[in-house]
């Protein structure tokens, strides 16, 4: 069975910078593509960053040049780190994985429950 667990959420001021973690195991040698998801209140989950079935990182306009998604494949575990944090980051991200990347932000087969980023002024 896959699991995907995050960690590494908290509060932060504007400006500030967070460290996202997820740990995934089980069999997930095929799962090749792995992203950040966030929802905020009142809004659909939105694509942030994703390493796809290519090795490359992508990532969503507003958070370009200031998240950096990275990855230990050794220890099965996906970062983000997020530097120059915004009051519209406040959201609860999500990890996710997939064998290909799907079309859809919710096309992921597994997720993790999820870890609450609240950014401050």
């Amino acid at each position: 069975e896959v699991q995907v667990m995050e960690s590494g959420g908290g509060s932060a001021q504007v400006g500030g910078s967070l460290r996202l973690s997820c740990k995934a195991s089980g069999p997930i040698d095929y799962l090749s593509c792995m992203g950040w998801i966030r929802q905020s209140p009142g809004k659909e989950r939105e694509g942030v960053a994703v390493f796809g079935s290519d090795g490359n990182p992508r990532y969503e306009d507003s958070v370009r040049g200031r998240f950096t998604i990275s990855k230990d494949n050794a220890k099965s575990t996906l970062y983000l780190q997020m530097n120059n944090l915004k009051p519209e980051d406040t959201a609860t991200y999500y990890c996710a994985i997939s064998p290909m990347c799907p079309i859809t932000t919710m096309g992921y087969n597994y997720w993790g429950q999820g870890t609450q980023v609240t950014v401050s002024s």
